[in-house]
């Protein structure tokens, strides 16, 4: 169906956010787990948590934690393996329901995407009314709830679908922008993380009018090249289009092991599956990246990654896992601690991006546990 176009001297953006999305997936399949806290990912010995539901948020609980603290904070946690596969079927009926308003849709990852529908396939002026309509259907096919923002840009559409989660949406209209912006907490923008945050406070700068009181040239001094940006957003600038065809910048997998390897040949013979999963990726994407990536994360937690770029791209296992063993054996394993609890390979700096031919999941489906 073609897009119709509706009258507006702004564009209608919109961001939908699954809600917990891959515990709400295990609470929905599994009614036993409903109210409940629960952890995707982990074991109260080992592992890091890929999702918490809400209940365990209430504790503290959040991805990318360590599963030990995750257990601590929460000794009633839950905790389930990913399905992967079956997180990536929900998806796909969800992004089947954006394609009924717009083919104008930017998937982030599996649970969440930019959707521009100021032309729209249902002629409808309303955003507000999309939005709404997208999360009833996504509830009456999946059983899941969504939030969503609204906005004339995809900065402003993005804070607004976190602002009242879970199963909440936030119009931020074009007249309200600035108001929202200057009152809103600087650790709430998008963009600005807790180093950041915690820089800015020490400067005195707390909320968004805090931020405007200071020149473009004072913030690049600050923060850099990232002080244009801040520059900007605060006032609510965010030119960038909704684009279907986003580019993947990098392949990876990673595995964090039930028990600590020191032995170098054991590192090896993990690496080994690590690497074929890279690999199905690659081709699966149609895609040869230049650079290889070794990431090493050691049992007190302390990362570090070694790179290689080759003049050719890695196409082949026995050429991608000969690059991986050769930075394996660059490590100076006296200047760390023994023990390594993950070890994971990246595959970027591609060479043919055709975007048609590249699923966009999730980078979450990285994680295997």
């Amino acid at each position: 169906m073609p897009e119709i176009e509706t009258k507006s001297t702004h564009r209608k953006i919109i961001h939908v956010d699954m809600d917990a999305f891959y515990a709400s997936v295990e609470q929905l399949d599994n009614p036993a787990l409903k109210g409940k806290p629960v952890a995707v990912g982990g074991s109260k010995e080992r592992g890091v948590v890929a999702a918490a539901s809400y209940e365990a948020r209430k504790f503290g609980v959040r991805s990318a934690m360590p599963s030990t603290t995750a257990y601590h904070k929460c000794p009633s946690i839950i905790f389930v393996k990913p399905r992967f596969e079956r997180y990536k079927e929900i998806s796909d009926i969800i992004r089947e329901v954006f394609h009924e308003y717009t083919d104008l849709v930017e998937p982030l990852s599996l649970d969440e995407a930019f959707l521009d529908v100021t032309s729209n396939k249902k002629g409808i002026s309303s955003a507000t009314l999309i939005a709404k309509s997208i999360r009833a259907a996504i509830f009456e096919r999946t059983g899941l709830t969504a939030s969503a923002g609204i906005s004339v840009n995809k900065f402003l559409a993005k804070i607004g679908s976190d602002y009242n989660k879970p199963d909440g949406i936030t119009l931020i209209g074009p007249e309200k922008v600035i108001e929202f912006l200057e009152q809103l907490k600087i650790e709430e923008f998008f963009g600005v993380g807790k180093v950041t945050a915690e820089k800015m406070n020490k400067n005195g700068i707390y909320t968004g009018k805090d931020l405007k009181q200071w020149s473009e040239e004072a913030l690049r001094v600050l923060f850099g090249k990232s002080g244009g940006y801040y520059y900007g957003i605060v006032r609510g600038h965010d030119n960038r289009a909704v684009n279907p065809n986003r580019i993947r910048k990098s392949l990876s997998a990673e595995n964090t092991f039930s028990y600590d390897l020191i032995e170098l040949v054991d590192m090896k013979m993990k690496l080994e599956p690590i690497g074929h999963e890279v690999i199905k990726r690659i081709k699966k994407s149609n895609v040869s990246g230049k650079t290889l990536t070794l990431k090493i994360k050691f049992k007190d937690f302390t990362q570090i990654t070694r790179s290689k770029t080759l003049n050719t791209a890695i196409v082949s296992f026995d050429q991608l896992m000969d690059t991986t063993y050769e930075l394996l054996e660059q490590v100076k394993w006296n200047d760390f601690p023994e023990g390594i609890r993950l070890l994971g390979i990246t595959c970027s700096n591609f060479e043919n991006e055709n975007e048609e031919n590249q699923p966009l999941q999730d980078m979450q489906l990285t994680l295997n546990f």
